[in-house]
């Protein structure tokens, strides 16, 4: 959920116990008997339900750490609390909240409202969520000179696991973060995220609800550098680095962390933009378009003489190459990559190969490796100028893809990996996604075990984590977790598109997949606020596997419903015993090709082999008719294979078909045609082409009635 930024203008010398906008410490007592009051008020998350020592390991007791001996924190928080006057539990009815009342905080932090999400509550009385609210801030107010400075918290997260989040929970838990950000702005308090920094740590939430003592310290963090404004200096995104390459033709944004009320100061080219960190210490600002070429230099200062200097920046085309093993194939062991890699010495290809720590073969992975996955530092890399050893490890599709794209195009270019051998669709897309797609979500459950997921994929995983004792320990192929590892990390960025593999891993159930891609397509647009970025994807080759037939005529169907999409055909490219082929280099220049006709609009090249239109009835013979060609051949000139036709009982039966322009046409006995197909085989032999020599899909039609 996006938090807006609030500014909150106050000044130190209100009075002496304030915090500081800027604080690079911590304020002192204000005489030398007496401490900073905080008051934690809250629920079963403050209050330290289900830790092994609540009074050690509860957030406000983490929190007491962080501060030191000059503040005095103090836990009221009370199980099972609603911040509803009429719910089930209301706080402000407890010994709690009068004790709070009692202590006179001059700091006073309140995270209430996730047992507001229960079905007595929310549904009942969400219209007076706001008032009770203010209320409740108000109470804390009242008589007091100098006033209590006032936080209040966005919930942590309550995730999938939770026994009411399908039927209301995850909807009315949203509701009431908005709710909470509209008293914020009301109150005029502050308002600390305690989501985001944990809603991709589902490990740490054992019920779902409450955090671990991990997880309570991750809060203690949050709120002590909202309190101080401490946020660790000047840091940029990860994704910007030296080498990289920038978006040519579009606003290039720039963000990172600062402390809170730090004026930044970003300088390109002949560009100078300025901006003040906000209480949480985000920053962002955005430069206009920076002419193609360089390089350049940017320089990111901050007023009290912190600095970040990048070097050799390139702008030109920036894509992402992402998917599993068959993205992830290196060049070396591409066939006919010889003379590829022999020329890789190029300053104007920069490679960002973001590769994991450790790969998903069948192995058991030690405890480091495992603590390293949990906490998302899974993915490794940094930009690169092309080279013979960062060519030969980067993919061959990606490779080939980038040199082909430069060569024509005549433009730097930036290519970002991101691949897991073995992961499913559903560790790329984000749990907001899944979460909330009523067909997606049940992939959360239970992952390693429910069958949206691959046997093999299962099993592996199982190998993977056999040393870890955590029930909630995370992998690779975890709903998500790409998402949340990777992606995230370079979220925003902008790109011309992205070329995609991927799908082995999910061949099991082509109708699962044909609902998932359009939600991975849609989850990725929006994290690279580009709605209508260019979505290109490989369609699984040939090997001998029974489903992927099927899988491969799901996928020429994706690319007619999805807006800006297009797939590239790799069945003549396949092995029957291999299920990574290693003739790669073709279908990066497909991809190319495909990218430059479709989004750099060089009309004159192809866009994709023959595509099947439509079919028809015509004197006794059924017509098929193909666009993306004017004239259909065979590659070897042998007659057309793999064509089948069955009837109204389903079978099918091979039959011989004439090639006449643009159609195929088919003469039979038969006395009704229901059906017709082609390449319908696992490792398909088809030989059906176009005039560029480019391959048709594997595919089935409905004949109809003549």
């Amino acid at each position: 959920m996006k938090i807006h930024c609030i500014f909150l203008k106050w000044s130190l010398l209100l009075f002496v116990m304030s915090i500081p906008l800027n604080a690079s410490c911590i304020p002192f007592r204000n005489n030398h008997t007496e401490k900073i009051k905080v008051a934690c008020i809250g629920n079963s998350v403050t209050k330290g339900y289900g830790l092994h020592s609540p009074e050690k390991d509860a957030y406000p007791s983490q929190l007491q750490m962080l501060l030191g001996e000059n503040y005095e924190v103090r836990n009221f928080g009370y199980n099972g609390a609603t911040l509803l006057t009429k719910g089930h539990r209301p706080y402000i009815q407890t010994q709690e909240y009068r004790d709070a009342l009692d202590f006179k905080a001059t700091i006073i932090i309140i995270h209430l409202g996730l047992n507001d999400t229960d079905p007595r509550n929310w549904p009942n009385y969400r219209d007076e969520f706001i008032s009770d609210y203010m209320h409740l801030i108000e109470s804390f107010k009242k008589g007091r000179d100098p006033i209590p400075h006032i936080y209040i918290c966005m919930m942590s997260p309550i995730f999938h696991g939770h026994p009411r989040f399908k039927s209301g929970t995850r909807d009315w838990f949203c509701q009431i973060q908005q709710a909470i950000e509209q008293v914020a702005l009301n109150c005029h308090t502050g308002l600390i995220d305690l989501h985001s920094s944990l809603y991709n740590r589902p490990d740490l939430f054992k019920d779902a609800l409450h955090p671990n003592e991990e997880g309570a310290a991750i809060i203690a963090k949050t709120v002590y550098k909202n309190m101080t404004g401490d946020f660790g200096g000047l840091k940029l995104a990860p994704i910007f680095m030296n080498h990289m390459v920038l978006q040519q033709k579009k606003p290039i944004p720039l963000w990172g962390k600062a402390n809170a009320g730090d004026t930044i100061v970003a300088f390109i080219h002949t560009q100078e933009k300025t901006y003040i960190a906000n209480k949480a210490g985000d920053w962002k600002l955005t430069f206009d378009p920076v002419p193609v070429g360089g390089p350049y230099q940017l320089n990111v200062t901050t007023g009290n003489n912190q600095s970040i200097t990048i070097t050799d920046i390139l702008v030109g085309e920036v894509w992402i190459c992402a998917g599993q093993s068959n993205m992830e194939f290196p060049l070396k062991n591409a066939t006919n990559a010889s003379s590829l890699i022999s020329e890789a010495s190029d300053d104007n290809i920069r490679l960002l190969n973001k590769k994991g720590i450790v790969r998903t073969d069948d192995a058991a992975w030690d405890s480091i490796t495992l603590k390293r996955i949990n906490d998302l530092d899974f993915f490794e890399g940094k930009w690169n100028i092309s080279n013979t050893k960062e060519a030969s490890e980067f993919s061959a599709i990606g490779y080939s893809f980038g040199k082909l794209l430069g060569k024509t195009l005549n433009v730097p270019i930036g290519l970002i990996q991101i691949s897991v051998g073995g992961a499913p669709i559903e560790a790329f897309i984000d749990r907001k996604t899944l979460e909330f797609d009523p067909r997606m979500v049940d992939v959360l459950y239970n992952w390693k075990h429910n069958d949206f997921f691959m046997d093999w994929c299962r099993i592996r995983t199982a190998k993977n984590l056999s040393l870890s004792q955590d029930d909630l320990q995370r992998h690779p192929f975890e709903p998500s977790y790409i998402f949340e590892s990777g992606i995230q990390t370079i979220k925003g960025f902008p790109v011309s598109g992205v070329i995609w593999y991927q799908g082995e891993s999910n061949a099991h159930n082509a109708e699962h997949y044909q609902h998932a891609f359009p939600e991975l397509v849609q989850s990725w647009r929006l994290a690279f606020n580009q709605p209508e970025m260019p979505f290109y994807f490989a369609q699984l080759s040939g090997i001998n596997r029974p489903s992927w037939p099927y899988f491969r005529n799901m996928q020429r169907q994706l690319a007619h419903s999805i807006p800006n999409t297009a797939m590239v055909v790799t069945s003549d490219l396949g092995d029957s015993l291999d299920v990574h082929p290693k003739q790669k280099l073709e279908v990066g220049e497909r991809f190319a090709t495909i990218a430059l006709s479709k989004h750099y609009h060089f009309n004159d090249l192809p866009d994709g082999g023959p595509e099947i239109r439509s079919v028809f009835f015509e004197n006794e013979k059924v017509i098929l008719s193909f666009s993306h060609a004017t004239q259909l051949k065979t590659s070897d000139n042998q007659p057309i294979r793999e064509l089948e036709i069955a009837g109204s009982d389903c079978l099918f039966k091979p039959v011989i078909g004439a090639i006449k322009g643009n159609k195929i046409i088919i003469s039979s006995k038969e006395p009704d045609i229901k059906y017709v197909r082609y390449g319908w085989k696992p490792y398909s032999v088809g030989n059906l082409v176009n005039e560029n020599g480019w391959p048709a899909s594997t595919f089935q039609i409905n004949c109809p009635y003549p």
